[in-house]
């Protein structure tokens, strides 16, 4: 017996349809094939579960949101509507208008003191607006779940979230795969997570870590690392740096579920001092789980209060915007030897044609797609393949790279505006899989 005529006809059906197929096929067949098969199916479906929802192609099983306008004349009934598809008219229009505000460049001299004055101008803005400028980002978890530990996601019911996003987008197919996985995780649990420990990820063996703790050179590392034993955080299993943390709009609302977290550790930096006052200043700031320091990740030579390998997730929003381009590739490679093996890189920011791009004047532009605002802060827009090319580089690999485009309503005055953003997931290898000469640079005894 062959397979359907139909999955023939279609020719990217996907491997765990046609494993599905095999199994309703080969039905008659002894118990301990099926089982086999379902098992095999659903250990792809977990393996490749991340992978394949996460397309830079296809939309995201969850967030990014759900509300969907497919009335024009209700347009504005609500104050935001995602996944916006743009015409190709639209997409001209907004070449055009950012073409034509940048058509006169911001004086060199002037450019050279926004960069060395940088920190200057957004402690005037901290100083001008202190906490009540942002509004705190509690759709965090929604959008980078990985942002805590395991268990504590479950508990925080994102997996419950996910899997209803799911089942809108997969009707015909959820209810089969969700009992599949079921199985599958019982299947994987007993084969496979033997003596390992789960990264953001990835599954990291703890005899590597042995091996490197017997490797004489991995020694001599560990006296090295032994010397910041002192170190915020040091006794923490789960570390979080927040960079560009500014008044604590992300800060908090991940203190708020991680405080009763046991081994967990938040450390948030920004280069204006301003900001980190208004952090330490806060009511619900506690140095026993967070730690707040100045830092200008722009400058290489600037130590980390923290040895390199030892977070499991790097916060990164809105931040990248406001550094120079030409710096930008620096500031990545920096952070990603911050990150563990298997640790999470999580990404969102301006994406190009945002409303905010198209509505500078002429006048305002340093550089192709790099503005300075009334204020003397600036702001970046970029693309999601130039953002995959600064993460590739520093040697992460995407797990999450999209645009997110919504269109934003002020009801009140009728105005619309199209917002885009850029939101990106991107991991570290393990180094001891993929980069077997530079294991012996990792700190055995974290």
């Amino acid at each position: 017996m062959g397979l359907p005529r139909s999955l023939w006809k279609n020719r990217h059906f996907s491997l765990s349809t046609c494993l599905c197929d095999l199994n309703y096929i080969w039905w008659g067949r002894s118990l301990n094939t099926i089982n086999f098969l379902t098992r095999l199916s659903a250990l792809y479906l977990r393996k490749s579960k991340m992978q394949h929802r996460h397309q830079s192609s296809r939309r995201p099983a969850v967030p990014l949101g759900s509300r969907i306008l497919t009335d024009p004349s209700k347009v504005f009934e609500h104050n935001m509507w995602d996944h916006m598809q743009w015409s190709q008219e639209e997409e001209e229009n907004a070449k055009k208008k950012a073409t034509e505000n940048s058509l006169v460049k911001v004086q060199s001299e002037d450019q050279d003191k926004y960069e060395k004055e940088a920190s200057k101008y957004w402690n005037e803005f901290y100083k001008t607006h202190k906490n009540s400028f942002f509004k705190d980002r509690n759709w965090l978890f929604l959008e980078f779940p990985e942002i805590l530990p395991e268990k504590r996601r479950h508990e925080f019911k994102i997996e419950k979230i996910s899997s209803e996003h799911t089942k809108i987008n997969n009707n015909n197919s959820f209810s089969f795969e969700n009992e599949m996985l079921k199985e599958g995780e019982k299947y994987w649990r007993k084969n496979y997570r033997g003596g390992s420990t789960a990264g953001q990820g990835c599954v990291y063996n703890e005899n590597q870590a042995k091996a490197l703790t017997d490797n004489p050179q991995g020694k001599n590392c560990g006296e090295e690392f032994g010397k910041l034993e002192s170190f915020p955080g040091c006794d923490a299993t789960y570390r979080i740096l927040e960079v560009g943390c500014g008044a604590g709009n992300s800060v908090f609302p991940i203190l708020k579920v991680l405080c009763n977290t046991p081994g967990t550790f938040l450390y948030c930096c920004d280069f204006a001092s301003g900001a980190v006052e208004l952090v330490k200043s806060h009511s619900s700031y506690n140095s026993a789980w967070c730690s707040a320091f100045v830092h200008d990740v722009c400058d290489d030579a600037l130590p980390y209060p923290f040895p390199d390998e030892i977070l499991d997730v790097i916060l990164l929003v809105f931040v990248l915007s406001t550094i120079h381009p030409d710096r930008m590739q620096g500031v990545v490679n920096r952070l990603a030897k911050l990150l563990k093996p298997g640790g999470m890189l999580l990404f969102r920011d301006y994406g190009r044609y945002d409303t905010a791009q198209l509505r500078f004047k002429k006048g305002h532009c340093l550089s192709e797609n790099f503005y300075v605002r009334g204020d003397g802060t600036r702001v970046y827009f970029f693309t999601k393949d130039e953002v995959w090319n600064m993460f590739n580089l520093a040697g992460l690999t995407e797990v999450q790279n999209l645009v997110d485009r919504r269109l934003q309503v002020n009801r009140k005055k009728k105005v619309k505006m199209q917002r885009v953003w850029i939101q990106s997931k991107f991991q570290k290898p393990l180094l001891s899989l993929h980069y077997p000469e530079e294991t012996t640079k990792r700190h055995p005894c974290k």
